[in-house]
């Protein structure tokens, strides 16, 4: 039995078993694919890829289904990744281009991709950790409050007041503002602390207090906001894949509404690859979601990630058209952030 042959009978058996949901016979193969060898041949390959542990028997079925070693397989010699048609990437583009801030992208992109791939989908929110900095504003609102609007390039917004015992100073706040700008624009988040305290020398003793209130403001506020959060949507779709969960989904279920271990699993996802990263069944580290694949990338940035986009469902999904779905999503989630 060739290599080749075989890796093209286990791609016929995923693709079908995908399809159909059956456990899929040799005959039905030799009559679907063209594969050019008779049903014995395809027999004996079976059993040879049902002996390394590719496929499975069901004890109720004469059929065979992939197991988690083959969809690893399957998928690590993909070389189709599915095209999104003109009509799905003008949809896409038109969706996420109508948002009106960073809620709104990542909302509408939840909600994209779980109609796209009809599972699960999950969005990270831009993690500050990896952020720059684009802008900071200061706004005297009344006679003794400040308002501090902090901008990242990722389009996130944070907003704080800070109450002043004395007026605000007309001349010190454009200055102020100013050389704020000057220097924090473009730095990571996590490397602004010494540049802000050097900063401060260049104002006059009196003002000083105010700069040390504005900084610690951005600080307190950079702080606060580091919490990264996940939203999810296209939970009910695993209840239309009940029959792919031997037991119950309640396991899956549970695991979703975790928070951190979801954030836990697109992080170990990002070390697993640059690109595109799908963990499959019982690769999965999280015990409830070993009888799901996870399909995750990177989005946001130039040439680093500032957060995970990803597909969930059952290890029975379509790898080709999920991994082209993210992927698209991803893509116009960057552009528009990057807008």
């Amino acid at each position: 039995m060739s290599d080749e042959r075989r890796l093209e009978v286990l791609r016929a058996i995923v693709e079908d078993y995908v399809q159909t949901r059956e456990p899929v016979g040799s005959r039905t193969l030799v009559e679907r694919h063209r594969l050019g060898v008779s049903p014995a041949t395809v027999r004996n390959d079976m059993a040879a890829l049902e002996e390394a542990g590719f496929i499975a028997q069901p004890h109720t079925s004469a059929g065979r289904v992939p197991t988690d070693k083959g969809y690893r397989l399957f998928v690590d010699r993909l070389s189709d990744i599915k095209p999104l048609s003109s009509p799905e990437r003008r949809a896409i583009q038109h969706f996420l281009e109508d948002a009106v801030d960073l809620d709104d992208v990542v909302d509408r992109s939840v909600r994209l991709l779980a109609q796209l791939t009809q599972q699960v989908a999950v969005v990270q929110y831009p993690s500050l950790r990896r952020s720059a900095l684009r802008h900071l504003e200061l706004v005297p609102v009344g006679d003794r409050r400040l308002l501090v609007v902090i901008i990242t390039d990722n389009g996130r917004v944070e907003q704080r007041t800070l109450d002043l015992e004395t007026p605000v100073p007309d001349l010190v706040v454009p200055e102020l503002r100013a050389r704020l700008n000057a220097t924090v624009a473009g730095r990571r988040l996590v490397d602004l602390p010494q540049p802000l305290e050097e900063m401060t020398h260049a104002f006059p003793e009196g003002d000083r207090p105010l700069v040390h209130r504005v900084i610690r403001v951005v600080e307190d506020t950079l702080a606060e906001a580091t919490e990264e959060r996940i939203v999810m949507a296209g939970a009910a779709h695993l209840a239309r894949s009940g029959t792919d969960f031997p037991g119950t989904i309640r396991p899956v279920l549970e695991a979703l509404e975790e928070q951190v271990v979801l954030l836990r699993l697109l992080t170990e996802m990002a070390e697993d690859s640059a690109g595109v990263a799908v963990r499959i069944g019982h690769e999965n580290t999280v015990e409830g979601l070993v009888e799901t694949s996870i399909v995750a990338t990177g989005y946001g940035g130039d040439g680093e990630a500032v957060a995970r986009i990803g597909s969930l469902g059952p290890t029975r999904m379509d790898y080709a058209a999920t991994i082209a779905h993210v992927r698209a999503v991803a893509r116009y989630l960057s552009r528009i952030l990057a807008g």
